[in-house]
């Protein structure tokens, strides 16, 4: 009957501290961190964002160098430095390079002042929406070397893709918005989404050659 009672007790006892497991903390999003270095103190430039994000930072900058064709708004030809951009950190990645290389002068672009508030939070809103449907997904398909400058290869093209696409015409969008997704599914390992990136950026190409076609067609007729 003692032991019982003992083993009752002991049932019954309150759970010390070391004897519970901590739950880890999950990941804070990616939005969640764009936003937070946002709102924090110091200068918002391309240069801080590779602090910030270290190993991840190739993946971040493209997010902005690709967000804004990829928003829906008259831009004309001022993204053409952005895909320039985009070009060479691409090339960097390819070749295998692991961190961030860019001109002073290009690390110092301004990316949190009243003019880009629009714009970051635009991005911000696309990256919340796809974040609701993401998960892990064959996450060892992104821990190698070829995956890095596969990944490159594939933002190399979507952004020759916005690049060619005439100013004021719109066909950027699709192959940017293509690469932002790319860029997401890379930050969150997510395979599901690098399939459909791409699926978007072929789209956007497709357009660019049938509607390119189209329009020299119709100016060879004026001839």
């Amino acid at each position: 009957m003692r032991g019982k009672v003992w083993s009752l007790e002991k049932r019954l006892a309150p759970i010390s501290d070391n004897d519970t497991m901590e739950t880890p903390a999950a990941p804070a999003r990616i939005s969640d961190q764009i936003e937070g270095w946002l709102h924090q103190k110091g200068e918002k430039t391309l240069g801080s964002l590779v602090v910030l994000f270290e190993r991840k930072s190739f993946a971040v900058i493209f997010l902005f160098l690709l967000g804004v064709p990829a928003l829906p708004l008259p831009t004309g030809g001022a993204t053409h430095v952005l895909e320039v951009i985009a070009m060479l950190l691409s090339l960097q990645l390819i070749a295998g390079r692991q961190e961030v290389w860019l001109p002073e002068r290009w690390l110092r672009i301004e990316l949190g002042g009243a003019k880009q508030q629009k714009f970051v939070n635009g991005l911000l809103k696309v990256i919340r929406w796809f974040e609701r449907w993401t998960r892990p997904r064959l996450r060892g398909a992104f821990d190698h070397r070829v995956s890095s400058s596969v990944f490159g290869l594939l933002m190399l093209l979507l952004s020759i893709a916005a690049f060619v696409a005439p100013p004021f015409s719109g066909l950027d969008t699709l192959p940017s918005l293509g690469g932002v997704v790319v860029a997401l599914a890379v930050l969150v390992e997510d395979f599901a989404l690098v399939i459909l990136g791409l699926a978007i950026g072929v789209i956007g190409v497709a357009l660019e050659i049938v509607i390119g076609r189209a329009a020299l067609s119709g100016i060879e007729k004026l001839f």
